[in-house]
């Protein structure tokens, strides 16, 4: 089957009907899932699509550009738009219909409310980019009442936003499934990101530095060790500008203690060169 392109939310609704989504499914099976992107996709967009197709009859792809997750300064303007590039990936995986709305469609001009991330979306992140999370939320909870799926499919390279978004399912009582996704990473533990296009070979080789102080602070057993040794890596590599090292409880995103035992997100922040990367590792203490 072809992949049906959906341009607008008026198209939605016969996009579904002529994918007879509502009616019946395999025992076990959900009828729709829904993976939200910003395109420019690579393997790590392919694996949740992979993951969505095993929950569901059919899987939606959104590509939309969200303008209310950049900040002034951000990348909103020279964020890849890679458009028939992903259309190709989605038809290689399996999708039954991609939404790419524009931004006029997906907000009115005189657009009032929006979701607020809470306290939850003024830390970690939300430190660095203020109002970041309120955009994601947003625009989440907006793709979920226009496709309407049963579940969604988010990575865990952006753990924050995955936790925040479990958050609002539960707050606001949202009927769809949330499933978190491993994140892929290249042979060298570098996390795939639609930004490592940004770097150059020698911006690259230091953007290891990120995932390598992950995986040495994960190996130890208590939260000082994790703490110091990830940092440690960090700070022989000074072209890395942290914005943050944190070990956080899963679910808060607040940082654990000294007693801190279970699982816990080690996770970072830094711009290499110009480009501004996040990764996170699990930590069982």
């Amino acid at each position: 089957m072809d992949v049906i392109v959906v341009g607008d939310r008026a198209e939605l609704a016969k996009a579904r009907q002529a994918l007879r989504i509502g009616g019946a499914v395999s025992p076990g099976r959900a009828a729709l899932a829904l993976v939200p992107t910003m395109g420019a996709l690579h393997e790590g967009h392919r694996s949740l699509i992979r993951l969505a197709r095993e929950q569901a009859e059919h899987v939606a792809v959104s590509i939309f550009v969200n303008p209310l997750q950049f900040g002034p300064g951000e990348d909103y303007t020279r964020y890849p738009r890679t458009f028939d590039t992903d259309l190709e990936v989605c038809a290689a995986e399996g999708v039954s219909m991609v939404f790419a709305p524009s931004a006029d469609d997906m907000y009115l001009p005189d657009r009032q409310v929006g979701v607020s991330a809470g306290g939850m979306g003024t830390i970690v992140e939300g430190v660095f980019r203020p109002g970041h999370l309120d955009g994601v939320l947003t625009v989440v909870l907006k793709l979920f009442n226009l496709v309407q799926p049963d579940v969604a499919v988010f990575g865990q390279k952006d753990a924050q936003q995955l936790a925040m978004i479990r958050r609002m399912v539960a707050d606001l009582d949202v009927p769809v499934s949330v499933v978190g996704a491993p994140t892929v990473r290249e042979a060298d533990g570098l996390a795939l990101s639609s930004r490592n296009r940004y770097l150059s070979s020698h911006e690259r080789r230091t953007a290891l530095a990120l995932s390598q102080a992950l995986f040495a602070g994960a190996a130890e057993p208590t939260p000082e060790e994790v703490r110091r040794t990830a940092r440690a890596v960090l700070a022989g590599e000074p072209a890395v500008e942290v914005d943050y090292l944190v070990l956080v409880d899963p679910a808060t995103f607040e940082e654990v203690g000294a007693d801190h035992r279970g699982e816990a997100i080690l996770a970072v922040a830094a711009r290499v060169g110009s480009t501004r990367l996040i990764d996170n590792v699990t930590v069982t203490l």
